[in-house]
């Protein structure tokens, strides 16, 4: 699949005595921000501006190159726990694996995404990129509210769920979602749950 400026290819190559033809889908408007612009512009991103201005990720977002940003809205942030967020906003290390984990090596328009994509991220872990009828999934779930916002660096797709990827899990966030459930229950009854997170 082809895309200009996240406009599909419908056509190519119809030659004309003086050029050729492609025929696209869309309107192709003029795009002049960066995603660090985007970012810092959009009302619906106020704390992931300020989680990308903690990480120091500005100066990436806004360098060359092609990037997809799948950028969790401030609704994708209040859906988790306040203590869960304020330790990772807390924590350099956790806060920009959290970051990269959102970040794509290439950019990749809505147009281009086919079920069963697995992409890289900037952490190195992966992430499948699907769709479900005319919906983009996200590991199986429909959590892109907004798709193919354009950059000169990249493409931006909003989300409406926050990818915490498990480096920036506690120990005890882990083996909640493992199957060592029954042992973190022993821990806490001991009184040592503390050591877990």
């Amino acid at each position: 699949i082809v895309t200009v400026n996240c406009a599909r290819l419908l056509k190519a190559d119809h030659h004309a005595t003086n050029g050729v033809v492609h025929v696209i889908d869309k309107v192709i408007a003029t795009t002049t921000n960066s995603i660090q612009q985007i970012i810092e512009t959009e009302e619906s991103l106020e704390t992931l501006r300020a989680a990308v201005a903690a990480s120091d990720l500005n100066s990436l977002l806004e360098s060359e190159g092609q990037y997809t940003l799948l950028a969790p809205t401030n609704e994708a942030f209040e859906k988790i726990p306040r203590e869960t967020l304020n330790r990772i906003l807390g924590d350099p290390q956790a806060l920009r694996d959290l970051l990269n984990h959102h970040i794509l090596k290439s950019a990749m328009c809505a147009e281009a995404i086919i079920a069963g994509l697995t992409m890289e991220t900037l952490e190195g872990t992966t992430l499948d990129v699907g769709c479900s009828g005319e919906e983009l999934t996200l590991n199986g779930k429909p959590i892109i509210a907004n798709k193919d916002v354009l950059a000169t660096n990249g493409v931006v797709h909003f989300v409406n769920e926050l990818l915490i990827p498990d480096s920036a899990k506690t120990l005890f966030e882990l083996a909640q979602e493992s199957e060592v459930s029954k042992s973190t229950d022993l821990f806490r009854q001991a009184g040592l749950s503390s050591h877990l997170t």
